[in-house]
């Protein structure tokens, strides 16, 4: 990229989902807007779907208004293309349309001959297994991601798992990790000198899943221990826990229930979608100095050393003895806490980060 921060470039971003309306967006490139402005770019921002159908797309039934609001994303897309012409290139958050081929992607890269930086914090070449709007999930074309790659001028990999399929069809594929904003946003530090302390866990509905593996650990730990457990998600777990208490996610107040947990929780199987995942969880709790046990799964074992900014934890022993060990002692919460605060602030914020993500663009 020139560093001449004087000569204006036109950059249009493609993504999924409205400004804002979700934290793989607000993560991996929203926090960069005011940065790219500081480079000399001008962007614009044009999203799939509309407010509206995002509203409803994770939730049950709608059927007819999903696909009517994606049909208009199709539309829409095609009056985008007119825009992209005037461009100087183009960042395209995993997909420019969500069902069947990458005709978008290909008239931008083969017709209108505009680099494309395409961005991806999920394994997107596999089937998502979540569940969630399978008929949906059922109509993507998954081998469209590597013809994607090929034709982009690089590609924005979250994690080393990602990046190595990245690399397989593209050699410009870098590591761009999901950041925090640590100096705006996530600049708090927890008060860890508590009697009565909270574990807790944020994700969405289609993570909730990963909670179940350890319920009976909870179960155990609460006979012996007296803790809160927090869920923060945008819809009730159904979990059999006494000591259980939810709290509807909100962006507007998302620090703020974050900073009622002392210790983060983020469990996870050993599968390939999940070696895809780029530990967002985990960089939270640690941005504001909660100490996190997860599973050692790809990107996980980076972000929490462990002993240091957490636990490691794969059998129910680990998990348990992690947990109790945190519970029972305060200093070492703070100690962790603070060492996970900087792991970030070093390695995972947007500041620290900002050439590497500015580096990706022509």
């Amino acid at each position: 990229m020139s560093s001449d921060k004087n000569s204006k470039k036109k950059l249009i971003i493609l993504c999924p989902y409205p400004l804002g309306g979700a934290p793989s967006q607000r993560f991996r490139y929203e926090q960069y807007l005011s940065i790219l402005k500081d480079y000399g770019y001008e962007y614009r921002i044009y999203s799939f779907l509309n407010t509206k159908t995002n509203r409803i797309l994770y939730r049950p039934g709608h059927s007819l208004q999903k696909l009517s609001g994606i049909i208009l994303g199709y539309l829409r897309r095609i009056k985008h293309l007119g825009a992209i012409r005037r461009a100087n290139a183009v960042l395209i958050h995993r997909e420019a349309t969500p069902l069947g081929p990458p005709l978008v992607e290909w008239i931008i890269a083969k017709v209108l001959k505009k680099p494309i930086i395409i961005d991806f914090d999920d394994a997107i070449w596999l089937e998502d297994k979540s569940g969630v709007n399978r008929w949906i999930s059922q109509l993507k074309w998954r081998s469209k991601v590597a013809n994607v790659f090929r034709w982009s001028y690089s590609v924005s990999a979250g994690n080393a798992y990602l990046a190595e399929f990245g690399r397989q069809h593209n050699p410009n594929t870098l590591i761009n990790p999901t950041t925090i904003d640590t100096e705006h946003y996530h600049n708090q530090l927890v008060n860890q000198d508590t009697s009565f302390v909270t574990i807790g866990w944020t994700g969405s509905h289609s993570t909730l899943k990963y909670l179940t593996s350890i319920v009976q650990v909870l179960k155990q730990l609460a006979q012996n221990h007296t803790f809160r457990f927090v869920v923060i998600a945008n819809r009730p777990p159904e979990l059999d826990l006494p000591n259980l208490d939810f709290i509807k996610w909100a962006q507007s107040t998302e620090v703020e229930d974050l900073m009622k947990i002392n210790i983060g929780i983020m469990p996870l199987p050993d599968d390939s979608w999940a070696q895809g995942k780029c530990g967002f969880k985990a960089l939270q709790y640690l941005a504001l100095g909660i100490p996190a046990v997860v599973s050692p799964v790809g990107v996980n074992q980076n972000i929490v050393q462990n002993g240091v900014h957490g636990y490691h934890a794969i059998t129910n022993d680990e998990w348990y003895n992690s947990l109790a060990k945190l519970l029972v002692d305060a200093q070492l919460r703070k100690n962790m806490g603070q060492a996970g605060q900087k792991q970030v602030v070093d390695h995972y914020s947007v500041v620290a980060n900002t050439p590497n993500f500015m580096s990706l663009l022509p």
